[in-house]
């Protein structure tokens, strides 16, 4: 859906702010990158700063900065520093590091390039330091371009902050079809797990009065639907699959923007995600892209809910067990979800990723903690055993 259709369509919301989506273009097409420069020009920015790591800046930074500079705008380049482990991570020192550049530099606004973890770096940034950022990705790898949710690791921990959207987007389908293979497929995987995290809204708002807003839901399950029916196109990396694929993305980042939280985009299967990530850093191992363990753990939610949906019927009226069922059997089963992991070459098992047997029983067990007032389904087993 174009940005005009989403606002159409959020306008159904009683007492929907539209200001809620106001930015300026939302550029998705060959090309984009060359329209940033001008674009930075034209809203009047003198100081530019730019946040990448060393594999973006080749992909487009170096284009990028030069762009500017020929514009006669001051630029500067922060190359957020990888971790120990070579991971570039949104945790308290990728933060200072960029504050302090964009501080020193009196940045004006912040340009992220990349893919989510330095879009996190530069929105929580920008909205601390008090200014704008715009998004320009390098791949579609996951929904969070276009959210206000800034997913940061904080003393090991997990925590999402409320923050700010972009001003603008510039997705370059030059860019981003150059993208690894890695990368696109775990785009894939963010969108197949809202498979599961609408049906975690659902259950949510029948068994505990959570607030559902059925055009966000429509929103997200017509970009999920739309990659499912593009599979191939997006496996073979085609330009109409990769432009699809950052559509729904992108649209999926909107629905969050109408409905001000991400419960549309995350449920049980980010939970246990994250549960995996925070584990992995505790453990001092390398980083698995975000995308890649959500596909992942929507299948594993897939299959245990079929499994404990009997231990959590027992305990709902009638009504809200015929309703839940029936949200539940439109979930594809985890055979389903792992053959289309499978098809665009991305991990499908949680072996795969380097999760054993106790890890994911310890995820399940304890993954609904890291959003505790989120009312999954997953959270309504472990409490009511």
């Amino acid at each position: 859906m174009s940005l005009n259709e989403i606002r159409k369509a959020a306008a159904r919301i009683v007492g929907f702010d539209p200001k809620t989506l106001d930015m300026g273009p939302v550029v998705l097409e060959a090309g984009a990158l060359r329209q940033v420069a001008p674009y930075l020009k034209e809203r009047g920015y003198k100081q530019v700063s730019i946040v990448a790591d060393e594999t973006t800046y080749e992909v487009a930074g170096r284009r990028l900065y030069d762009a500017i500079a020929t514009e006669g705008i001051s630029a500067h380049v922060t190359k957020i520093t990888p971790n120990k482990q070579g991971d570039v991570i949104a945790d308290e020192a990728s933060v200072v590091q960029l504050m302090l550049d964009a501080k020193a530099k009196k940045a004006e606004v912040i340009v992220a390039l990349g893919s989510g973890t330095l879009h996190d770096i530069a929105r929580f940034t920008a909205y601390t330091i008090g200014i704008p950022f715009l998004s320009v990705p390098t791949a579609p790898s996951v929904d969070g371009f276009n959210s206000k949710g800034a997913p940061l690791i904080i003393r090991g921990d997990k925590q999402t902050i409320q923050t700010i959207g972009p001003e603008a987007i510039f997705a370059d389908l030059d860019v981003l079809v150059e993208a690894p293979p890695a990368l696109v497929a775990a785009g894939f995987g963010d969108m197949l797990g809202k498979y599961t995290s609408l049906f975690d809204w659902k259950f949510g708002s029948i068994t505990s009065g959570e607030v559902y807003e059925q055009v966000v839901a429509d929103i997200t399950m017509k970009a999920l639907l739309d990659c499912v029916a593009h599979v191939d196109e997006i496996a073979e990396r085609k330009e109409e699959g990769i432009r699809l694929l950052t559509a729904a993305l992108l649209d999926s980042g909107f629905a969050m923007l109408v409905f001000g939280q991400s419960h549309s985009a995350s449920g049980a299967e980010h939970h246990l995600s994250h549960f995996w990530e925070t584990t992995f850093l505790r453990e001092d191992r390398r980083q698995i892209l975000h995308g890649a363990k959500v596909g992942v753990a929507c299948a594993e939610i897939s299959a245990y809910y079929r499994t404990i949906i009997g231990d959590v019927s027992a305990k709902l009226p009638a009504e809200q067990q015929d309703a839940v069922k029936l949200e539940l059997a439109k979930v594809p089963d985890e055979a389903e979800i792992r053959r289309l992991l499978t098809k665009v070459g991305g991990p499908s098992q949680p072996s795969d990723l380097g999760i054993d047997s106790e890890l994911l029983a310890a995820g399940l067990r304890e993954a609904h903690r890291i959003r505790p007032n989120r009312s999954t389904m997953l959270k309504f087993y472990n409490d009511n055993r």
